[in-house]
């Protein structure tokens, strides 16, 4: 079907970190789909993005949804819950309760929507962020289903395993990665996707065990330190932050 409009509900996921266009701003997954089903829709298609980074579940709720049901969209994605299992204590399965109840509202406004199983991003990290992380891919998994909305399945993508999905922050998409994001969001959708968002480079050789010890501990001083210390202090990446499309518009890919 030929979609009028498409909100994006999130955090920096859907943002689009690191992905930048010419002028320093985020493109992301999400404006690629938006380009995309605008093709078909034509001038009236509108498009607002109101994902923020650092948002955790609660925020994203309480902040964004209903601003998206009054502009009645006729799709939704929402991708939260990454930055509540970052920290110390938290209740994974009170996230799914939490996105049940959207998912819920949602529907029942007469949106579809597009939920995520999220790609593994636990190797570096303590094993309890890969259990949360498994009880919100298994809740995803189990909304789409009983609300009947539609599922991207990164976790089961063995693509994402690739380091050049990733930016060197090892938490975000790389362009590529978001370009794969969106095949596989416009593939659920039933909607014809660019072959080359979908290619994955050669695997690189393995880094010599000296070298991947001292990019280790490049990354834990670049990216590990300052979040830990951010949190610590209780401030947000996105604290200064607003969202990058509030309202719906019409999209052009270009900038």
């Amino acid at each position: 079907m030929a979609y009028r409009s498409f909100v994006a509900m999130g955090d920096s996921f859907t943002e689009g970190l690191n992905d930048a266009y010419p002028d320093g701003s985020f493109r992301g997954w999400a404006d690629l789909v938006a380009a995309r089903l605008a093709v078909d829709s034509g001038p009236d298609f509108g498009y607002a993005n109101l994902a923020i980074r650092g948002k955790v579940m609660h925020e994203i709720v309480d902040e964004q949804l209903e601003p998206t049901l009054a502009m009645h969209p006729d799709l939704v994605s929402i991708a939260a819950g990454g930055n509540d299992a970052l920290r110390v204590r938290v209740d994974p399965h009170a996230l799914v309760r939490q996105l049940d109840s959207v998912v819920r509202r949602l529907r029942e406004s007469g949106a579809e929507v597009i939920l995520f199983r999220f790609a593994d991003v636990t190797v570096h990290l303590p094993a309890i962020l890969g259990r949360r992380a498994a009880v919100l891919n298994d809740g995803a998994s189990m909304l789409a289903e009983r609300h009947g909305a539609h599922l991207v399945d990164l976790f089961g993508d063995d693509a994402f395993h690739h380091p050049h999905m990733w930016a060197p922050d090892r938490l975000h998409l790389s362009p590529a990665g978001h370009r794969r994001t969106a095949g596989h969001v416009l593939n659920a959708l039933g909607v014809g996707v660019h072959e080359d968002w979908m290619l994955v480079p050669p695997t690189p050789e393995p880094t010599p065990w000296l070298l991947a010890r001292g990019a280790d501990l490049r990354w834990a001083r670049e990216h590990l330190a300052p979040w830990v210390s951010r949190h610590l202090r209780g401030h947000s990446s996105g604290e200064s932050i607003t969202a990058k499309r509030p309202e719906l518009a019409p999209f052009s890919a270009t900038k």
